[in-house]
């Protein structure tokens, strides 16, 4: 036989979960994984202390306004890349696989590399140890300082702007390569065949080039255009 019912009177109350203390560290960690499961665009402030069972007013201690935050947000992301020691035999290979980093970290953050494009002149700590490791890289391959110094920030916009890209073709919480750009690109192909080719004689009859996707065969061969123009560019002179 069970036992009688208990009035829910006598229940005894579930213990109180006990709320980790509000920092600028909790703040970030929580607000990184709003961007990363319901996008950039649900980002803000009341969302962020809504996950952390706080009011908005109580984040503004630790974080000045959502301008900071996304600048927080992308020096936790760029604190993850490793930084060679430059070495004037790889230093081309080393800056691929720098920006290759910088790259695949914006990417699994979802389309948080809208925000790097936003703030593009690094400011944050890690922004700015990522650029001044990648001006060693540069400068270790022989190149002068105003090669350098426009270099890293054309290099730079590349590399984000091909975030940004690939970001747009995933949606928040999928993991890079779930969602595929080939249906697109099948499409956009067809298009450019069904043009008329008196008038686009050329884009009619490189449609499958110009919609080719293979792997990250573009990126390369950008990072290879983009280093081998700098290396073009190491004689020139500047008034």
């Amino acid at each position: 036989m069970t036992s009688a019912p208990t009035w829910p009177g006598s229940f005894g109350t579930e213990p109180k979960r006990k709320k980790r203390t509000l920092s600028r560290e909790l703040i970030v960690e929580t607000a990184l994984r709003v961007v990363d499961t319901e996008g950039l665009d649900a980002l803000n402030m009341r969302r962020v202390a809504q996950e952390l069972g706080t009011g908005a007013a109580s984040l503004y201690a630790h974080v000045a306004n959502k301008d900071e935050l996304l600048s927080l947000l992308l020096d936790r992301v760029y604190a993850d890349l490793r930084h060679p020691a430059p070495d004037p035999e790889r230093w081309r290979e080393q800056a691929k696989d720098f920006l290759r980093q910088a790259r695949n970290n914006l990417v699994a953050h979802g389309d948080l590399a809208r925000a790097a494009m936003e703030q593009n002149i690094p400011t944050s700590p890690a922004a700015l140890d990522s650029a001044e490791a990648m001006l060693a890289l540069l400068r270790a391959g022989g190149l002068p300082e105003q090669v350098c110094a426009y270099g890293v920030d054309v290099i730079s916009l590349y590399m984000v702007a091909t975030a940004v890209e690939e970001s747009s073709r995933t949606k928040p919480g999928e993991q890079r390569g779930e969602g595929s750009a080939q249906p697109y690109l099948d499409g956009i192909r067809g298009f450019f065949g069904s043009l008329p080719a008196e008038r686009y004689p050329l884009i009619v009859a490189m449609a499958g080039p110009l919609t080719r996707n293979v792997g990250d065969e573009r990126f390369e061969f950008g990072l290879d255009l983009l280093l081998d123009g700098l290396v073009a560019q190491a004689g020139r002179t500047f008034d």
